[in-house]
């Protein structure tokens, strides 16, 4: 997964990375809200309902979905 310093730009994630839940494991402790995992798959991106988080699959999608 990307590292994302720009709060404003979507966090790139890729097949590799799911499947995938926010916040991740490196988020600090004040940006911190119940787990939640987001479906990238079926159209490219999905938002964080808690936070508002941005993320964007690039590449190819997981295999065999």
């Amino acid at each position: 997964m990307a590292e994302n310093t720009d709060k404003n730009q979507p966090i790139a994630v890729e097949a590799k990375d799911l499947p995938l839940h926010c916040p991740q494991p490196d988020a600090p402790l004040w940006a911190r809200h119940p787990r939640v995992f987001l479906d990238v798959a079926q159209s490219g991106e999905a938002k964080c309902p808690y936070c508002g988080a941005q993320y964007v699959l690039r590449g190819e999608g997981p295999k065999g979905h």
